[in-house]
């Protein structure tokens, strides 16, 4: 995939602690630690996207959609 550079203002406080996690290793550079933490944040942000349309789900109407095509599906099933 291909990179592009982006200047970013970020407070000291919080560039300190990426330095130190580059420090530790935790990550190999400054940008890397950057760029993991922005991918992690927007994953996070589609899982709560997700989350909050599946909470406006009626969950009685969606067993009756499944259940629906269920019993026309057993019904052709042989019985043992």
């Amino acid at each position: 995939m291909s990179q592009t550079k982006v200047a970013i203002t970020i407070e000291e406080g919080v560039l300190a602690k990426v330095d130190t996690l580059v420090r530790r290793k935790v990550f190999s550079n400054r940008s890397r630690a950057i760029q993991e933490a922005v991918v992690e944040k927007l994953e996070r942000l589609e899982c709560n996207r997700l989350a909050e349309e599946c909470a406006k789900l009626d969950p009685a109407f969606e067993r009756a959609m499944a259940d629906e095509g269920l019993s026309e599906d057993l019904d052709a099933w042989p019985s043992y």
